[in-house]
This record gives C-alpha cells, structure tokens and sequence, in this order.
C-alpha cells in the first residue's frame, strides 16, 4: 500500500501443503460439553486468538479465546454464543470469510446454507443473520461439511446423504446471494460412507476430508487449485478414533502447522 513515499507492505495468506503421514496427536483436548451436547464443526480466526463451535445440541455457535493463538492448552470460553436456532435446528458447519465480518452457517433440518453479518469482525456478539440463505436439498438432503476458497468466489458442501463433495461458484465473492452450482462434485463413498467435514490447503491443490464411517481424516489432491474437477485420492489418512469415536469438524491452523478435529462422543476438541 502506498503512503507518501514509503510503502507498507502486508503479506498474503502463508503457503502450505500438510501430509497426513507425518500428523501425531499433541495430547491437548478442549472439552466443549457445557456448551454443546453435540459438536458438529470447528473454526478460528485468522491468527487462532478466537475459535468457534456449533452443533445440533443447541443450533449456537459458541466463542472461545486462545490466550496463544492456536494453542488450545490455553482456550476458554468467552461466555459469547449466538443463536441459529430460526434458521436451522440442526446446525452442522461454520465457516467465516477473510475478515470475520461475514459467518456461514449449514444445516441438515433446511438444508441450506445461511448467511450471517458481524459488525465486528470474529466478534460473534455482533452478528446478525442477511437474511440471505442458498438451498442445497437438490443435491443433499443432510448437508455437514462447509468450506470457501481463500477469495469466496467457491464454496464446497459435504454431507451424509449422497457422500458427495459439491462445488459451487458465487460470482461475487463472499456473497451467497450470487451463488450457483457449477455441475461438479466428488464422490467419496468408496474412501468413508459418512464424510463430515472439509478444509483445503491455501492454494486448494490439497483437500482434506474427515468421516465418521472409519473415524479417519484423508487427504486429496486438485492438479487445478479449488477445481473438484481435477480431485485425485492420496491413498494416505490419518486415524482419530484414539480420541473419538464419532469425529465431525475439521480445521487447520493459518500455517497448516497444526490440524484440530471436534468430536460428538466426547464433545471435545483435539489438536495434532
């Protein structure tokens, strides 16, 4: 950015590419259960200060602070949560753009995706819902996975029902009011018959998908970053069952460093 005669420079997202072969678990868990009686998904902030829960116990979304970002030894709860409730009973996913000032929210009582405002950015007290919501019930009827590329111009569904990936562009990004199915998906019942949740890598060449079937995280390659189209299986994963039973929600940290899985047995979250 230009100011006067100097520059200000500030740096884009932090490339990285994770195999799931080198993954171990940190023994570091965050038990969520006074919240949710039923954790579905997981997400940070940018800088992994603030982390996120939603699940069908109460169809909220909780907010948490990392005294050290990313360091889930050092979370606790905010006592700052934020009502779903009239617009899914049955919230699965989170995902939030760049900033924070706008949160996505999937659910399988709709099947649909609703989106939400915050006039602070990641301060979940100052959200309102758009009144804006999309309907995926055309292609799955119990949506649990929700992910965007790094500029919303793509969003991505799993779910239950069809064990399918499906991309979608929206030709504003961020904006879910310009969205439209692009005619691609991904089969994945041949890896895991229950996906749940979905993260890409920075550059989208490399996807991550985690379901309950096998309690298994498994890890995809795009030869064409964010295209499904170009999607090829790995033949690596990496078991939690060690920590649950039942995982849900998938999320890494900013650098691709530290990967983090929420869990319905258990309503805990991990980090590896």
């Amino acid at each position: 950015v230009a100011d006067d005669a100097s520059w200000t420079i500030f740096p884009g997202p932090v490339s990285w590419t994770v195999n799931l072969s080198n993954v171990s678990y940190d023994s570091v868990s965050f038990s969520v259960s006074s919240q949710d009686s039923g954790p579905h998904d997981i997400a940070f902030n940018s800088d992994g200060t603030k982390m996120y829960i939603v699940g069908i116990g109460s169809a909220t979304v909780y907010q948490y602070t990392l005294s050290t970002g990313f360091d889930l030894s050092t979370a606790s709860y905010d006592s700052v949560s934020f009502s779903m409730s009239s617009q899914d009973s049955s919230v699965s996913g989170i995902a939030f753009n760049t900033d924070g000032t706008k949160m996505y929210m999937v659910g399988y009582a709709n099947d649909s995706i609703h989106q939400y405002s915050l006039s602070t950015g990641f301060d979940v007290s100052t959200a309102s819902y758009d009144s804006v919501s999309f309907s995926v019930s055309g292609h799955e009827l119990v949506p649990t996975g929700l992910a965007f590329n790094t500029d919303g111009t793509k969003m991505y569904i799993t779910g239950n029902n069809s064990t399918r990936m499906y991309q979608y562009t929206l030709s504003t990004g961020f904006d879910l009011s310009t969205a439209s199915y692009n005619n691609v998906n991904f089969n994945v019942f041949s890896y895991d018959s229950s996906p749940y949740s979905l993260a890409f890598n920075t550059d989208g060449t490399k996807m991550y998908l985690i379901g309950r079937q096998l309690d298994r995280v498994y890890q995809y390659s795009l030869s064409t970053g964010f295209d499904l189209s170009t999607i090829s299986y790995d033949s690596v994963n990496f078991s939690v069952n060690s920590q649950d039973t039942d995982p849900a929600g998938l999320v890494f940290s900013s650098d691709g460093t530290k990967m983090y899985m929420v869990g319905v047995n258990t309503d805990t979250v991990y980090q590896y």
